[in-house]
């Protein structure tokens, strides 16, 4: 799950999802990202392919098995969140996703 929230979070920055990249975004060592990589791969939720960048350099991509996983792990995050702010308002909700959104791009920023 966690590799493949990483493939995600990257591709959505237009970051290729490199090992170093993979390794980098879940805050562990490359020879720890490489094996999260390949048991992802094994499970069916990921695939490694060279780079249409360049081909030296080999990317990770969800599968339609691993999207699927990450809709679903999404949809139960969601109900969660939901449950947690039982007696919010709409707009105490979405200021406190606006809030952590916020946080999150700032971190990348920091990162660059």
């Amino acid at each position: 799950m966690l590799v493949c929230e990483a493939v995600h979070a990257l591709s959505l920055r237009g970051t290729p999802a490199t090992v170093n990249a993979i390794a980098h975004e879940i805050g562990i060592d490359q020879s720890g990202a490489s094996r999260l990589i390949k048991s992802g791969a094994a499970a069916g939720y990921l695939v490694m392919a060279a780079s249409a960048a360049d081909g030296r350099r080999r990317e990770a991509s969800l599968t339609s098995a691993g999207r699927s996983m990450l809709d679903q792990a999404h949809r139960w995050q969601e109900d969660i969140f939901v449950q947690l702010t039982t007696g919010w308002s709409d707009k105490k909700r979405r200021d406190f996703q606006q809030a952590m959104t916020d946080l999150m791009e700032r971190s990348y920023a920091m990162d660059a």
